[in-house]
């Protein structure tokens, strides 16, 4: 079956910093899948370069060499099979959160009836139906987070590319909305590219977690099967006998990266 992304033997090359200084190889040699239908978390030290690999798979970068696929395609601009959902908000403060979940159908040119209906579908789905007309400066924290999931899901994208969406949120909005997120991918079973720096939460959400090593230089170092039943609680699954054993497994490849990031960033 082919995959939704593919990176194949991807690298990416920043320039020099300063003058006189080298070039930056951000992402080595890295090649990587990710399956249609399939949950994958993307785990690594600060500064490794995870979310320089989303970037790449959403098109908003190029690889320095190697090719990466979508549905078995070359990527060549912009990825328009995916809905990319941001760390920070990405919500425009003039819009109420109805005119932000439909913005994406707006530029589509659908129709204001009918993209006002699905806005207000998917305001429902999220838990919003109530604040369709409240501004962002009105909602909560967590309430962003779920207007911006709208805003992602709204324009039906294949995959799902999400770079640390919950890291802002205090841990039981997150854990509420991390929920959230497993209940709308499982109805939906889309493809999706989580980045995250918390190993618990990759592997509460995920079917396979991947582990960066730390830069310069970032290639996989270990990509971890996650066999935990679904459905999943958030909460409750990291209290198994199996969720701890999967942690140590990865956390055992993970820790001297982390160190090695952790030296990197105080020198």
């Amino acid at each position: 079956m082919t995959a939704a992304i593919e990176f194949d033997q991807v690298s990416v090359v920043f320039p020099a910093r300063e003058r006189g200084g080298a070039p930056w190889r951000a992402i080595a040699h890295t090649s990587l899948s990710v399956e249609v239908g399939e949950f994958v978390s993307v785990v690594g030290p600060t500064g490794c370069g995870k979310s320089t690999l989303l970037n790449l798979a959403a098109g908003l970068l190029a690889p320095s060499a190697g090719t990466v696929r979508v549905f078995g395609q070359p990527l060549i601009g912009i990825n328009r099979r995916a809905g990319y959902m941001f760390q920070t908000d990405a919500l425009l403060p003039w819009r109420t959160a109805l005119d932000n979940v439909t913005f994406g159908l707006e530029l589509r040119g659908v129709p204001r009836t009918e993209a006002n209906e699905r806005g207000r579908y998917w305001l429902a789905k999220v838990g919003l139906a109530h604040a369709a007309e409240r501004y962002p400066h009105q909602l909560s924290g967590g309430m962003k987070k779920r207007v911006a999931m709208a805003q992602t899901l709204i324009v039906e994208p294949d995959i799902l590319l999400m770079d640390e969406p919950f890291s802002a949120l205090d841990v039981q909005t997150r854990q509420l909305m991390e929920n959230e997120l497993l209940a709308l991918w499982q109805a939906e079973r889309r493809s999706v590219l989580f980045i995250t720096h918390d190993l618990e939460e990759a592997i509460a959400l995920s079917d396979r977690v991947v582990v960066l090593s730390a830069g310069p230089d970032t290639h996989p170092i270990g990509e971890f099967p996650i066999d935990l039943a679904r459905p999943r609680d958030v909460a409750e699954i990291r209290l198994t006998p199996e969720f701890l054993g999967i942690h140590e497994r990865i956390w055992a490849v993970l820790r001297d990266e982390v160190l090695k990031g952790y030296v990197q960033t105080t020198t």
